[in-house]
Formats: structure tokens, C-alpha cells, sequence
């Protein structure tokens, strides 16, 4: 089933610079300051994101995206609902795939909440419902804060669950300010912003970029690969993949049955099937004092860099096949 949904044909420019991007991680991983350095570009660059979105959107177009409660509930159901329930099942995989730490790591990553940036950038990219996407996402971030640590202490009993206030700080600035900016700038300069919308594409598609380099770099700097077999890694990298292959179809597919548009159907999949690793990390030294999180993380790890790669292949499709005059819509 999972066929139908537009997939990669042939290596298209974003997708080899998504791959070089991995290369140069690889290869070149940033520590220390030059980290922190890249970190910060990521972030100026999301923000600068938030902002051109806020001056490219009508108030109206805001209002409709906050009004679309069908939109929202698809998305945080998905989320919040549909991932732990894929999660639980995967104890099935343990002890024969996946050893019990790294099984932990599979159910720690369904209960996180959804990325923001790389999902509201891929449906820029893929020329679907901006507006929903900002608010579905930025939503479940905020949830999240809350509920993952809940669903954790559910489901995995973890002890000491706390809640981190500098986390929805942290969101509000750079999400929610430079877009509020963005709108209350959009009188003098929504015309340029939409004028330039070709050009202005590259802010949507750098961020990924810097998204990618910044997490790649993370995980060769922990040196996570060396604490798992081959075998293992190789399992787990399958289950992974079976996650994303499953979500994926489970979204678009149920959203068309559902009725809803092109681009509300692109929102509900970029945003439904991706996970936070900017949250998951932090949060993860949290809620497992004592345990390994190296293998608890590395899941996440895998899964985050995975469904980069794989979405943005779907998200270079999509926007293939819909008409040039949805991205001045």
C-alpha cells in the first residue's frame, strides 16, 4: 500500500544535498563551539522561517489555521495516540530482534512529540496546509511537554518525571515570536515576501540542511555506534524503518478516506509521522536517571535522521505534482 504514496524515482538536487549534508557529518561531525555555532545558525535560520511564514499569511489565513480543529486532532492523534499504541506492539520484537534497552529506546521515541521546523519546512517544500502545520506542530510541542513525560511514567513506570518551563520559552521564541513579527510586519512587506516566493525557498530547505548537520553531528560526537552489535543495529534500523513505512501509510491513506484536501492531507503527514529529537534528548537525561541512554536515545537518533532523509524525498515528489500557483496561494 505504502507504494502508492509518491516516492523518489531518481536523486533529485535537495535530496543529493540532504545526503552530502550526512557525508560531511559524517566525516567533519561539529564539537564544542563550532557546534553551538551551527546550532545557533539552525536556529536563526528556523526563525527567520517563522517569520517570512508570518509575512507570507493573511491574519485570515492564521485564523482559518487555528480554526481547523479536524486538521489538529488527525495530527495529535496520530501522535499521541496511534504512535504508543505502535510502540506497545513492538514489545513483540524483544528478546529476538531487539534487546529490552533498545526496545525501551523504539517505545521512548512513539511517545515523543512531533518536530517542528523539519515538518513545517517539508510542507512548505511539498506545497501543503502551512498555516495548519505550524499551528498542529507548534501544539504538540507545547503538549508534549506534558504528556511525554506522562505517557512515559504510563507506560515505561519511570520514576522522577519532571517538567521543563525554559522548553516552552525556548518554543515561544522561536517559533511563535518571529511569527507574530512576521504578521505584524506583513503591511509593508507580504508583497515582496510572496513576489520572492522561488528564491525565499532556500530558507525552507537550508533549515532542513542545518537540521540534519546539527543531529548528525551530535550522534558521531557520543559515539553511539559503538555500543550496539551489528546485528542489532542492523534490527533495529529495520524496526525503524517499518515504524516510519507504517505511520506514513497510516496517514495518508486515512486522511484521504477522511475527506481532507491535498494540502491538509500533506500537514497530517509530515506532521503526524515525525518525532522531536531536539526534544527527545533533553528529555531523555531527564526521565532515565541511571539507565543507558545511549541505547535509549539511539532509536530516536536512527528514526529522526531516517525520516529526514525519507520525507524529504516525498515532500520533493509531492511538490512535483501539484500546480505552481499553490506556493502564491
Amino acid at each position: 500500500m505504502l507504494s502508492k504514496i509518491p516516492v523518489l524515482g531518481r536523486l533529485d538536487p535537495f535530496l543529493l544535498a540532504i545526503l552530502l549534508t550526512v557525508l560531511v557529518a559524517a566525516l567533519l561531525p561539529a564539537d564544542g563551539v563550532v557546534l553551538d555555532g551551527v546550532n545557533w545558525a539552525a536556529k536563526i535560520a528556523i526563525g527567520l522561517l517563522f517569520f517570512l511564514y508570518g509575512a507570507r499569511l493573511s491574519t485570515q489565513e492564521a485564523i482559518d489555521g487555528l480554526k481547523h480543529w479536524r486538521l489538529h486532532l488527525a495530527i495529535l492523534a496520530t501522535t499521541f495516540a496511534v504512535f504508543p499504541l505502535l510502540g506497545l506492539a513492538a514489545k513483540a520484537f524483544v528478546p529476538s530482534v531487539l534487546t529490552e534497552p533498545l526496545y525501551l529506546g523504539v517505545l521512548y521515541l512513539c511517545l515523543l512529540p512531533s518536530t517542528v521546523q523539519s515538518a513545517i519546512a517539508l510542507v512548505s517544500v511539498a506545497r501543503g496546509n502551512i498555516p495548519g502545520a505550524i499551528v498542529s506542530s507548534s501544539a504538540s510541542s507545547l503538549l508534549g511537554i506534558v504528556v511525554t513525560p506522562v505517557l512515559v511514567a504510563l507506560t515505561m513506570s519511570t520514576q522522577g518525571v519532571t517538567f521543563s518551563g525554559g522548553a516552552v520559552v525556548d518554543i515561544m521564541l522561536m517559533l511563535l515570536a518571529p511569527f507574530i513579527a512576521g504578521q505584524l510586519l506583513r503591511r509593508w512587506i507580504g508583497t515582496w515576501v510572496k513576489e520572492h516566493g522561488k528564491p525565499l525557498k532556500l530558507v525552507d530547505r537550508g533549515s532542513i540542511m542545518l537540521v540534519v548537520y546539527v543531529a548528525f553531528s551530535r550522534g558521531m560526537n557520543e559515539g553511539i555506534w559503538s555500543m550496539v552489535s551489528v546485528g542489532h543495529l542492523a534490527a533495529l534500523v529495520g524496526v525503524c524503518a517499518l515504524l516510519l513505512a507504517i505511520v506514513l501509510g497510516l496517514t495518508w491513506y486515512s486522511s484521504r478516506a477522511l475527506g481532507f484536501s491535498y494540502e491538509d492531507r500533506t500537514a497530517i503527514l509530515f506532521c503526524g509521522s515525525t518525532k522531536s529529537l531536539a526534544t527527545g534528548l533533553p528529555m531523555a537525561i531527564v526521565l532515565f536517571p541511571g539507565q543507558p541512554i545511549g541505547l535509549i536515545v539511539l532509536p530516536l537518533m536512527l528514526f529522526h535522521q531516517m525520516q529526514l532523509l525519507v520525507c524529504a524525498a516525498i515532500a520533493g515528489r509531492l511538490a512535483k505534482t501539484q500546480p505552481e500557483e499553490l506556493v502564491a496561494a
